[in-house]
């Protein structure tokens, strides 16, 4: 009788490692994907929101943030009007904000929350590339040299970012 349990037991463990396995090492395979400070921040080429086409390439040689966002999310639509002024304030000496939406942005929302900066809807590569993003906001603070300076996960605040912008287009991170 005491066999029969333990050799169900085995079974019933062997029956849920087989059934975690594949899960766990697809997570821990994504895990090494996920881009890290100083390493090159992933490339894309988007089609931007008012149709133009958004590249992260054309923006070399600036500080860029590439800002994860949604319309409906609240944290997201705190940080936006911080995010405009900053990239107003420190446009002309090479600073930009790239929004990419991870919903269909409803129409006046742009122009409701004064965004002109560069927008585009992510699209599900660019989206796995910056580390399979599920929670939002996440923004990647980009140097000049196209690697990934600093991420923030949840609200930037305005001046975080001012700070940062400013240290990354003087060289000192």
């Amino acid at each position: 009788m005491k066999y029969w349990k333990i050799t169900l037991q085995l079974v019933v463990l062997l029956a849920i490692g087989l059934y975690l396995f594949p899960l766990l090492r697809e997570r821990v395979a994504f895990a090494g994907n996920r881009p890290a400070t100083h390493q090159a921040a992933p490339n894309f080429t988007l089609s931007g929101l008012t149709g133009n086409r958004v590249d992260l390439g054309d923006y070399r040689g600036k500080v860029v943030l590439v800002n994860f966002f949604a319309s409906w999310c609240p944290p997201c639509r705190m940080e936006i009007p911080g995010f405009q002024r900053t990239f107003a304030a420190y446009q002309r000496q090479g600073f930009t904000v790239i929004g990419l939406a991870l919903d269909d942005v409803p129409p006046g929302f742009v122009q409701k929350m004064g965004m002109t900066y560069p927008l585009a809807l992510a699209t599900d590569h660019v989206i796995d590339a910056y580390g399979n993003v599920s929670s939002i906001p996440v923004s990647f603070l980009v140097g000049k040299d196209g690697r990934i300076i600093k991420k923030v996960m949840g609200l930037y605040s305005e001046t975080s970012l001012r700070n940062d912008v400013e240290r990354a287009l003087s060289g000192r991170i």
